[in-house]
C-alpha cells in the first residue's frame, strides 16, 4: 500500500468515525430529553441550597451551578462526535424552556447554547479523540466557565471584583465535579452494563473488562 493510499484509507476511517448515525441522534435526542427534565427539578430545587450558601459569601452560588451543565458533556461522553455536546445541553435547555422557568425561554435557550459551546470546545482540542476523565472534567469545567461568563454579564452585571473571582472558581469547580467527574462516572457505569455497546464508548470499556 502505497502513501497516498494510505493517507486515503486514514482519512475515510477518520469520517466514518465522526459521522453521525440515525442511532447517534435518537440517543443523544433521549439523553437531552432526560436532561431537560433534571434541569426542571433543579430550576426549584436550587432555591434553598442558593439562599444558604449566598449569605456565607456572595458568589458561592455558582457551586451550584453543575446540575445545569453535565447534559452536554455526558452525551459526548457516549456519543463521541462532533457537535454532541452542543446538540445535547441545547437541547436539554429546550425542554427547560418549554415548560417553563424563571429565567425566561430565550436566556434559557441562550444559556445552553454558551454551555454547549464551552465543553465542545475541550473536545474539539482533543479532535474527538480523548475521553479520559481528564478531559471530562476540562469539559466541565469549559461549560462552567462559558456559562459563568454568560452569567456575569446577563444577571450579575455591575458586580464587584470578589463576587466575580468567587462565582468563577466556585461554578468551574461545580462543573469539574458535577458535569465532569459524574459523567465520566455514569458512562463507564452504563458500558460496563453492555448498555453502549452500539458506541465505541461501550466497546472501549468492555475490552478493558
Amino acid at each position: 500500500m502505497n502513501a497516498s493510499t494510505s493517507a486515503s484509507a486514514s482519512v475515510a476511517q477518520t469520517t466514518r468515525r465522526l459521522r453521525w448515525r440515525v442511532v447517534d441522534i435518537v440517543v443523544a435526542s433521549v439523553i437531552g430529553v432526560a436532561s431537560g427534565l433534571i434541569f426542571l427539578f433543579w430550576n426549584v430545587g436550587y432555591l434553598g441550597p442558593s439562599a444558604l450558601l449566598q449569605p456565607l459569601l456572595p458568589g458561592l452560588q455558582g457551586l451550584l451551578d453543575g446540575p445545569w451543565l453535565f447534559a452536554g458533556v455526558l452525551g459526548a461522553l457516549i456519543i463521541r462526535k462532533p457537535g454532541a455536546a452542543l446538540y445535547v445541553e441545547t437541547l436539554a435547555a429546550v425542554v427547560s424552556a418549554l415548560v417553563g422557568n424563571q429565567w425566561g425561554g430565550f436566556l434559557t435557550l441562550e444559556a445552553g447554547l454558551v454551555q454547549g459551546i464551552g465543553a465542545e470546545i475541550v473536545f474539539l482540542i482533543f479532535a474527538y479523540r480523548v475521553w479520559t476523565l481528564p478531559v471530562a472534567m476540562l469539559a466541565g469545567a469549559g461549560a462552567a466557565i462559558a456559562g459563568g461568563v454568560n452569567n456575569l454579564v446577563l444577571w450579575y452585571a455591575g458586580s464587584n471584583t470578589q463576587f466575580t473571582i468567587t462565582y468563577l472558581i466556585t461554578t468551574t469547580i461545580s462543573g469539574a465535579v458535577i458535569a465532569g467527574l459524574l459523567p465520566w462516572l455514569v458512562t463507564r457505569g452504563l458500558a460496563a452494563t453492555g448498555a453502549l455497546d452500539r458506541f465505541a464508548s461501550g466497546r472501549e470499556a468492555r475490552a478493558r473488562v
